[in-house]
């Protein structure tokens, strides 16, 4: 961030809309988080091009990305790097700027700022500090995503990234089994096909998902159908490409209650060691086994 003089921050502030020159007015001290575009850059709001032009510090994940973005709208504010491998340094930078009364406007990549990325540090700092905090909204992958799945949306659970060992993206999976909500993750193309297969192990074969690729892009595409067709397909296309969006609905089946826990949990240690119990009533019930590890020990201590 280099100090600039009046005539030239009044000079850069404004951007170009189909060539009509548009004025951005100040902003009033405030960290805002800018949504920006998913991948079609005509799904930039104008407020968020206002709020682009008018800020005083311009904070971004990669100025590379950041300044495709600038230069469609002709907006010459230039961007400053503030991302995970530098947020110790930018963050307290940032800051300061604030402190000194200026309007600090940070983006992501693509998307809505703080989800998912680094820019919730950030956002949490100038909190606790008492600094005003304004979203600007805008596009939303998870929302495209659940829009455009055909999916149930009166409920809907957003869970970010599944780990990247099985282990524990299938413990990860399990903890959602029974959430009364249609799930929602960020995934990456390379492990897509794994992650279907463990969602249809632990959420069920038949249970109705989309894999939503590339939105609001050229190749934008949904792929539709149960965990156990999504999974067969990438089984057999295992070089997808792209950005992806996996939607699954939710379960059909009512959670089980406290006392059929106990009932499977009883009638299981019948036959099964404590530990293999555990493992077969968390595969049954969709809980997670060190729940049902504790609640198998509580019951056994309880009976003598």
């Amino acid at each position: 961030m280099t100090e600039e003089t009046t005539a030239e921050t009044g000079a850069r502030r404004g951007f170009r809309l189909h060539n009509i020159a548009v004025p951005a007015r100040p902003l009033e001290p405030a960290l805002y988080l800018v949504a920006t575009p998913i991948g079609n850059l005509g799904d930039i709001t104008l407020r968020a091009l206002e709020t682009l032009a008018g800020a005083d510090v311009l904070a971004c994940e990669d100025t590379r990305v950041t300044r495709v973005l600038l230069d469609r709208y002709g907006i010459q504010n230039r961007p400053f790097p503030y991302h995970e491998h530098n947020a110790n340094e930018a963050g307290p930078r940032l800051l300061q700027a604030l402190e000194a009364g200026k309007s600090v406007a940070l983006v992501s990549d693509a998307g809505t700022p703080l989800v998912s990325d680094p820019g919730y540090r950030l956002a949490q700092q100038a909190i606790e500090v008492g600094y005003r905090i304004i979203p600007i909204p805008g596009a939303s992958a998870p929302l495209a995503a659940l829009v455009g799945s055909g999916l149930p949306n009166d409920a809907f659970l957003f869970a970010g990234f599944l780990p990247t060992k099985d282990k524990a993206r299938r413990d990860r999976l399990a903890e959602f089994a029974n959430a009364p909500a249609t799930l929602i993750f960020f995934e990456s193309p390379h492990r897509i096909g794994a992650t279907l297969l463990a969602a249809a192990d632990v959420l069920g074969a038949e249970r109705e998902a989309s894999v939503c690729r590339e939105l609001t892009k050229t190749y934008e595409e949904f792929r539709r159908g149960t965990l156990a067709e999504l999974a067969a397909h990438y089984e057999e296309h295992d070089n997808v490409k792209g950005e992806i969006v996996l939607v699954i609905g939710p379960s059909n089946e009512q959670p089980a209650t406290e006392a059929d826990i106990d009932a499977v949990l009883a009638d299981l240690a019948k036959s099964l060691p404590t530990a293999k119990a555990a493992t077969e009533a968390a595969r049954l019930t969709g809980l997670p086994r060190k729940v049902l590890y504790q609640k198998l020990l509580d019951m056994k201590a309880a009976n003598g």
